[in-house]
């Protein structure tokens, strides 16, 4: 059921399954950078105070960082670079730990969607190899040597988050739902609100305020009863089929779960069975679609300490 989804992200719709098998659909994902009640945990923070970052002057050749991999070898991954120069990708080493950069000029580049999907392509294409612990999009640094030495400044805590890291990817999971039918589903099957607006309507109420603002609020409190009843059995339901999860803010009146995903690449076609097995279960009620594989986004955070640069 499941392609190979190493060789790049995908986006993955779980359809809503009325139809016996609930469908998987593979396409090109949209969501290249992704910017609880499970197992859930804050992302790990590797803090780099003082780096030697510069987003001043763009006279000077800098280098674009994609992110760290665990290797002491000089790599070539190919003329991708972000800009649309296509600079050649390559490792920046400190013992047994690399960065994976890209010569750039030194500016502060605009998250457009030609620039993340650049940015995003190389991490697609290390992530082939390598476990990759992403840095931020637009991180610029001076030289080799300015990234050789934050590498060795936060060494101990990059060998920490590679080993926790290894061999996971991370999933991204939205699951939206159609508020004027769960509203109609409550008036038929919420015994408190079905009285009350039988009652209303039994007696011509309906443009009475006080009587519409008080179903309103009745119909609220279900809604949002009814939203946690359902999130909490999503994340019960893989909870057998991950490491850990993170609940992110849901986006919208729809979206009623908005979360990340860590699991075993190994694990990936079960993550796939079991969305679709609650795609399923919910059927029309429920909407469901995930990204991934991506590297862990949500899960780990390098956070560097800009040192503004002169223009002299």
């Amino acid at each position: 059921m499941s392609p190979d989804k190493r060789t790049a992200p995908k986006k993955k719709t779980a359809a809503k399954a009325a139809k016996p098998k609930a469908a998987v659909k593979n396409t090109r994902a949209e969501e290249p950078l992704p910017l609880a009640m499970l197992s859930s945990r804050p992302a790990m923070t590797i803090a780099a105070p003082q780096s030697p970052v510069s987003l001043i002057d763009s006279r000077q050749e800098g280098r674009y960082v994609y992110g760290i991999i665990q290797t002491k070898d000089q790599l070539l991954f190919g003329k991708m670079g972000i800009g649309g120069t296509g600079e050649q990708v390559y490792t920046v080493a400190h013992g047994d730990i690399s960065a994976v950069v890209s010569k750039t000029p030194v500016f502060i580049f605009d998250p457009t969607r030609e620039n993340a999907l650049a940015h995003e392509h190389v991490i697609e294409t290390v992530m082939k190899q390598y476990t990759i612990i992403p840095m931020s999009f637009g991180t610029v640094f001076r030289t080799d040597d300015d990234i050789r030495e934050v590498l060795r400044s936060i060494y101990p805590s990059l060998k920490d988050v590679l080993k926790q890291m290894e061999g996971k990817v991370e999933f991204g999971l939205k699951v939206m739902w159609e508020r004027d039918h769960i509203i109609d589903e409550l008036k038929k099957e919420h015994e408190e609100i079905h009285r009350f607006h039988h009652e209303i309507t039994r007696k011509h109420l309906q443009s009475t305020y006080l009587a519409r603002m008080q179903l309103g609020r009745m119909i609220e409190k279900a809604l949002q009863e009814r939203s946690t009843e359902y999130v909490r059995e999503v994340y019960e339901d893989l909870r057998g089929v991950c490491v850990a999860s993170r609940d992110n803010k849901p986006i919208g009146d729809k979206m009623i779960m908005n979360a990340a995903f860590l699991i075993q690449r190994e694990r990936e076609a079960q993550f796939d069975a079991a969305v679709n097995r609650i795609a399923k279960k919910f059927g029309d009620r429920l909407n469901f679609k995930y990204t991934g594989p991506w590297p862990p986004y949500n899960f780990v955070n390098i956070r560097l300490k800009l040192e503004r640069g002169t223009t002299g």
